[in-house]
């Protein structure tokens, strides 16, 4: 198993009334009414330092992620917290995982394939390539990308980035979208012939059939709980294996939230109110802005709805107004409780979503440095060394991991902050 503590840096300060007095956490909250420039100037601090302590804690990844125009989690330029954190823990065996800088709306892309080439040589050759699409509401309205052409974008940009990462003569791009004249990459990744690449999705069909046509990487990204997740899973698993494919659990990757403390009931005590915080402001997104017409493809919006994805989730939130911590933990929102417990839980999880590459969210909408420090520790110190062995048995490799850091890592003990 490789585990990696993904962040979002979302606004930890929101007011009570957030998700009651404005629209959307989303493309339209006002910063000169919700956030202060210093104040977030020590969030993004915290999360660097929280990183570094979870790659001290022993975590064999560190992810970070782009969005645009947002209190949920806005780190519009990913690349930016990378490079921090690739020259922070340079000399331990972690990986940079970009999850990462979004294709379409940035051009040329290849600045993309240049900054992570930057970063792989800043890491000594320890990056995970992310390649995500984009959300709506960050690529089609923060970002303008017309919903029809978003997809064949990401496409073209992403057979851009992959030739100019191994190309040995210099060339011309005519693409639909992109025209460059001269292509010649400076520099290059150290991890040849490229990075792995890791492909964020939630559920659609058609960035199963694009992953495994290329040998990427499926990471599929969903605060509905791994029990929505088998879901999805069971039905790429079946996709894999249409397509003659092995079922190589590294093949895949899955977030989950995840809170430890030193019982069941301390853990209730510590985090509840945070997991609340989450799933009431943060995912307080308006409705029209969750998916432009025209963003998800004709065949992937039709099994979606075929297999019931949006009714399910449609549900969930609706019924989670009301949910106290049990009820989080019951349906798989979250998993917590004591080390024991949520071992075991995570366990059952990465089992039955057949995942190697696992995510976890460590720290959730409100919570605070201190405590965030401390889910890390207690997470690191007693839930990940039962976690690392899962798959041993069926003897697979990860091909979709730095190969310098595919070893199972030594567990260090933190440092303070």
């Amino acid at each position: 198993m490789k585990v990696s503590m993904f962040h979002l840096m979302p606004h930890r300060e929101l007011p009570a009334d957030f998700e009651q007095r404005y629209h959307s956490v989303w493309v339209d909250p006002p910063w000169w009414e919700l956030a202060d420039a210093e104040r977030v100037g020590q969030y993004y601090n915290w999360t660097l330092d929280e990183l570094t302590y979870a790659a001290g804690a022993g975590l064999d990844g560190i992810c970070v992620n782009e969005h645009h125009q947002n209190a949920y989690g806005f780190m519009p330029g990913p690349n930016l917290m990378g490079s921090a954190l690739a020259r922070a823990t340079n000399g331990q065996d972690v990986a940079i995982v970009q999850m990462g800088a979004t294709l379409p709306t940035t051009n040329p892309p290849t600045r993309v394939a240049e900054e992570y080439a930057m970063l792989d040589c800043i890491s000594g050759g320890r990056l995970v390539a992310g390649m995500p699409l984009g959300s709506s509401m960050d690529a089609n309205l923060c970002y303008g990308i017309p919903p029809i052409e978003h997809r064949d974008r990401y496409y073209e940009a992403h057979d851009l980035i992959m030739k100019a990462w191994q190309a040995k003569e210099i060339f011309p791009w005519n693409g639909k979208y992109y025209q460059l004249p001269m292509v010649n990459l400076w520099p290059r990744p150290i991890q040849q012939p490229h990075p792995p690449v890791w492909v964020p999705g939630s559920g659609s069909l058609s960035t199963w059939d694009f992953s495994t046509k290329n040998d990427h990487c499926y990471c599929f990204l969903s605060y509905y709980g791994n029990s929505f997740g088998k879901k999805v899973m069971d039905g790429f698993w079946e996709f894999v294996d249409a397509k003659g494919l092995e079922p190589n659990p590294y093949r895949a990757g899955f977030l989950q939230l995840v809170v430890v403390g030193e019982t069941d009931a301390q853990a209730e005590k510590d985090y509840y109110q945070h997991i609340r915080y989450f799933y009431d402001k943060c995912m307080h997104i308006a409705p029209e802005y969750f998916a432009a017409p025209g963003y998800m493809d004709f065949r992937s919006l039709e099994n979606t709805y075929r297999k019931g994805y949006m009714d399910q989730i449609n549900s969930v939130t609706q019924d989670m107004k009301e949910w106290n911590y049990q009820d989080f933990i019951d349906n798989q929102l979250v998993i917590g409780g004591s080390p024991a417990s949520v071992a075991d839980q995570l366990e059952d999880a990465v089992k039955k979503l057949r995942v190697g590459n696992l995510m976890v969210l460590l720290q959730i909408g409100s919570m605070p440095h201190e405590l965030t420090l401390k889910n890390i520790d207690l997470f690191g110190k007693e839930v990940l060394p039962k976690l690392r062995n899962i798959w041993d048995d069926e003897g697979w490799e990860n091909h979709w991991w730095p190969e310098k850091l595919r070893g199972k890592r030594q567990l260090a003990g933190a440092t303070s902050v």
